[in-house]
Order: C-alpha cells, then structure tokens, then sequence
C-alpha cells in the first residue's frame, strides 16, 4: 500500500466491457502523477491509500478489471512533511 494525494477526477471513455463505470482519479506521490480508480469516492485534495497489482483489480470489483492501481481508503489525519513543517 502507498500514500498519494488525489488531484483531480479523470473523465476517459472506456473501450473495454469490464472497465465498466468507475470513477479514476488523477492522484500524486510527490511530483509524480498516476491514475486510480476510485473505489471510495473521494475528493481532489485527500490523503488516500492505494493498492497494486492483483490486489487493485480486486478492490475495483473483478479480477478481470484492467487496473493496477486502486484507491481502497481515504485518511481522515495525515500530517505530510514539507521542507522540515508538518501540516495539520
């Protein structure tokens, strides 16, 4: 499991059947961007918990769903250290 912030919804046409309709969020770890599916309902600015691998395919729903990473939780305090502050 991973800590990332979410930044913003993804809006995608599915191709595939068993994409189905879920929600994917754009989410950051650092400077580095990656989408999720969002199996919570979070929102743009909260901390959340994310899986990969198999274990993000079953969190989405199906073995079958094409996704390797899955948010499964969001934290309700999570004091992130910037430049030597935690923020509240």
């Amino acid at each position: 499991m991973k800590i990332y912030q979410v930044e913003r919804p993804l809006v995608a046409t599915n191709r595939i059947a068993e994409m189905e309709h879920k929600h994917l969020q754009v989410i950051k770890d650092g400077s580095a961007l990656a989408v999720a599916v969002d199996s919570v309902g979070c929102k743009p600015g909260d901390w959340v918990i994310c899986v990969g691998s198999s274990a993000a395919r079953e969190a989405a729903g199906s073995k079958a769903y094409p996704s390797d990473l899955t948010i499964v939780g969001i934290i309700d305090h999570w004091p992130p250290k910037e430049s030597g502050h935690a923020n509240p």
